[in-house]
């Protein structure tokens, strides 16, 4: 009752102090705004405005850290990841997430969907080299027959049959009944050789009640038991979470939030599932300080991209494959990502583009494919799906013959193209400054983006070192997202995550599912666009439980920040 009454206080508050937030939303800027990007805030709020907007929130001791070191070395070293050390905490929870740096074909290998399994079981494709994993795959199968040729029931009664003829009658007593500490224990005193048939034969309410006190090995197997191409996904939000949390390389972890939005890939479409982890971490994440052409490339020629916006079946018209007996499908030319890349990854909706444009774009890149994409397949230029003839795009000509140069020279003209330039730079300044940023920094970023060749490191620096983000029109004006509130969450009451599952659904739940927008603009930079009551009695009643210990996974240390203070209308801005 107590927590209700709090929440509905909360929300009344909440409702109040963001009615007219952002003041001016959707309107003209008027001067009075204009002077608000001149007025400097003071020392001390700087380096809250330095955690609140470069970091996922500060953590107990940061603001006195950042004091100690100098703000200036603060903000150098934040720009400069690979000089960093990296939390030894964070790497030892990273470690059993094993999925995070596998290449996409040892994922399907490793975790892979029924229908590879079956195929490993038939002999077409070889089981993963570990016996535990392969008996265990092995097992999965094997229940999932028995659920498709029963039903419920009978698949219920089954498995009963099943798990009693391995454990004795005082075993499986032990694991039905008593607290999830008792039933952990239970399971320990079990042989060896009982534990893993056990894993594979448990009910899912058993399994589920041993999750949240299993130590992070046994985790792991009650996850592979439940089904293993989960564990990708489980694996990707997981490690999304810890380094936003835990991680030293802040800014390099926000950046790469920001990127993969910007160049965003729906986790859940088919092959996608497989090829969105190495997609983050080897397109993405490497770049996100570099040159804004080397982490065009790395999109463009993305296994996961060319699935998600369909390049990968693009044919040319009039080409060998397009002629070909093997095109049963009738595939032709596919224009998704090629207007795709002019809309939302480069020139923006208004940078002077035509419709022709977009087919002239989508014919250099035809042929741009994938190898196998249901297996974790590699990018290809397949010469016999693209249209090898003379292009025009944005008015500059792509002579015939040019082959997978054709794509090349697109992503150079587009990568120093000075609506480019000024594209980025909004998008850079709407999440780091204000949903609606002044003119003059955009221009003032868009010029050093030009200047160094798309050096996004530079453009940082050229935003950082403006009067504008270090503003009062900056200071707060910002709502946070779902992801970095529960982020920001988490940090300020300095909680201890054992697995970030349930962090994970909390941020879906306040309507931001990790890796699973469908669209491809990603969620939005601009912090109005997370503004609703609903919303905030979510972010609210989250602050409650997670101050009062209650969200699974997580243990916040007594005299850490209150859960009203925490889902207080002042934290939910940065």
């Amino acid at each position: 009752m107590r927590s209700r009454i709090l929440a509905a206080a909360l929300l009344v508050a909440g409702l109040a102090a963001f009615s007219g937030f952002p003041a001016h939303a959707g309107k003209k800027k008027s001067a009075v705004d204009d002077r608000q990007f001149s007025r400097q805030i003071p020392k001390d709020e700087r380096l809250l405005q330095a955690l609140n907007r470069l970091t996922f929130g500060p953590r107990p001791g940061d603001i006195e850290h950042v004091r100690k070191i100098g703000l200036k070395k603060w903000i150098d070293a934040q720009l400069h990841p690979d000089r960093m050390v990296e939390n030894p905490a964070l790497e030892e929870k990273l470690r059993t997430l094993d999925t995070l740096w596998m290449p996409s074909d040892q994922l399907v290998r490793n975790y892979p969907p029924p229908q590879i399994v079956r195929q490993m079981i038939a002999g077409r494709v070889p089981f993963p080299a570990d016996p535990d994993r392969r008996l265990m795959l092995q097992r999965v199968v094997a229940r999932l027959d028995r659920g498709q040729n029963q039903g419920q029931g009978d698949a219920v009664a089954a498995a009963d049959r099943e798990i009693s003829g391995i454990l004795t009658p005082a075993e499986l007593r032990a694991l039905r009944t008593g607290s999830p500490q008792d039933r952990l224990a239970a399971f320990e005193t079990l042989p060896r050789d009982k534990k893993d048939d056990v894993i594979a034969a448990l009910p899912p309410g058993i399994r589920q009640a041993l999750y949240p006190v299993a130590p992070p090995d046994l985790r792991r197997r009650l996850e592979m038991a439940a089904g293993p191409g989960a564990v990708v996904a489980n694996d990707l939000v997981e490690g999304k979470l810890l380094r936003a949390i835990y991680g030293n390389r802040q800014l390099e972890e926000v950046l790469t939030d920001f990127w993969f939005n910007h160049f965003n890939v729906y986790l859940d479409k088919g092959a996608d599932h497989y090829l969105v982890t190495e997609y983050e971490r080897d397109a993405i994440r490497p770049h996100v300080l570099g040159k804004f052409r080397d982490l065009l490339e790395a999109t463009a020629k993305s296994p996961a991209m060319l699935f998600y916006l369909d390049n990968w079946q693009s044919v040319g018209t009039g080409t060998p494959a397009a002629r070909g007996a093997s095109n049963r499908a009738r595939n032709g030319l596919n224009e998704n990502y090629g207007r795709e890349l002019l809309e939302l990854h480069t020139l923006g909706v208004d940078g002077g583009y035509t419709q022709k444009d977009v087919t002239e774009v989508a014919r250099s890149f035809a042929g741009w494919t994938i190898n196998q994409p249901q297996m974790g397949g590699r990018f290809t230029f397949n010469p016999r799906m693209h249209d090898n003839g003379a292009k025009l795009v944005l008015g500059e000509a792509i002579a015939a013959g040019g082959g997978i140069a054709d794509g090349e020279k697109v992503l150079d003209l587009l990568a120093r193209h000075p609506s480019t330039a000024r594209f980025i730079s909004r998008e850079l300044a709407r999440r780091f400054v204000a949903d609606d940023p002044p003119a003059a920094l955009v221009e003032r970023m868009a010029q050093t983006f030009l200047k160094s060749g798309g050096d996004l490191r530079e453009v940082m620096k050229t935003m950082l070192a403006s009067k504008e983000f270090w503003s009062e029109g900056a200071y707060r004006s910002k709502v946070k997202s779902p992801f970095e509130y529960v982020a920001s969450t988490v940090r300020a009451a300095n909680g201890d995550v054992d697995y970030a599952l349930p962090l994970a659904n909390q941020v879906a739940q306040l309507g931001e599912p990790l890796y699973r927008k469908v669209e491809p603009t990603g969620y939005s930079n601009a912090g109005r666009e997370w503004l609703n009551s609903a919303g905030l009695v979510g972010r609210m009643n989250l602050a409650l439980q997670l101050a009062n210990n209650r969200v699974p996974g997580v243990t916040v240390p007594s005299g850490a920040a209150q859960g009203i203070e925490l889902g207080g209308p002042e934290f939910q801005k940065h």
